[in-house]
């Protein structure tokens, strides 16, 4: 079976923003999309599945939910997909794909990836780098920014980066310093700081360090459940005679 989009509603959007929050550097990405769900109330839009990812279900307020979730907001036309599990490689260019095609479908006026890189000073930056000249130029007046002009980036993130430049698709990637090793709100809040003047939306992140812990509880919970789910899986399937159920 091969990555599949699931959609339980069908809500009136224009040209919404796609925002993309999935695990890396400091769990930037998941925390901020958590948090923008939360505070922005958001609605359930639809789960993904795929053969590469964990069988396992996040529970959160006691209802079990996919662990990779699409959310939707008719008032401020906006979309975010959540996933609480780090993309496995192999599954990384077919969900970049999906995504693309369903930014592309539902007519998004732009994709933005939130994530963390390695914390180089202070951890007062927030570094982007984006598909289309003239969304370097926008962000480059927003003076918390700072473009990224030689380098790499790699993951979903980077394969919609590279596929927004060759087709002309806005994509853009904002990363805050972030610690190795552990859970970090504060990048997360860096981040949400820049998306909410991007979207024009306005709510408190300040709160964000002190409801971390609740986060980290749940958001730790889950990928730890996760790894163990996909070490025994790849334990049985590496002994069958079937062969491996994952690449």
């Amino acid at each position: 079976m091969a990555i599949e989009f699931h959609i339980t509603a069908k809500p009136k959007l224009k040209h919404p923003v796609l925002v993309e929050g999935f695990p890396g550097l400091g769990l930037v990405g998941t925390i901020s999309a958590s948090y923008l769900i939360e505070k922005l109330k958001m609605e359930p839009l639809g789960y993904i599945t795929g053969d590469q990812f964990p069988p396992l279900a996040a529970v959160h307020n006691h209802r079990p939910l996919y662990p990779a979730r699409m959310y939707f907001s008719t008032k401020y036309d906006l979309i975010v997909f959540i996933s609480e599990f780090v993309i496995p490689i192999g599954a990384v260019n077919e969900l970049s794909e999906k995504i693309y095609e369903f930014a592309k479908r539902e007519k998004v006026a732009r994709i933005v990836s939130l994530g963390g890189i390695a914390i180089k000073g202070e951890q007062d930056e927030v570094y982007s780098i984006a598909s289309l000249p003239e969304l370097s130029k926008e962000l480059e007046k927003i003076p918390s920014v700072k473009m990224i002009k030689e380098g790499a980036t790699s993951g979903v993130t980077g394969v919609l980066l590279a596929r927004g430049a060759v087709d002309g698709f806005p994509v853009i990637s904002l990363l805050a310093e972030s610690h190795e090793g552990y859970m970090d709100p504060k990048a997360a809040a860096m981040v949400l700081e820049v998306l909410k003047g991007m979207l024009k939306v306005d709510f408190d992140t300040k709160a964000l360090e002190n409801e971390a812990k609740l986060i980290d509880t749940k958001v730790k919970d889950v990928m730890g459940k996760a790894k163990a789910a996909h070490t025994e899986y790849k334990k049985v399937s590496d002994s069958s005679s079937l062969g491996p159920m994952y690449g």
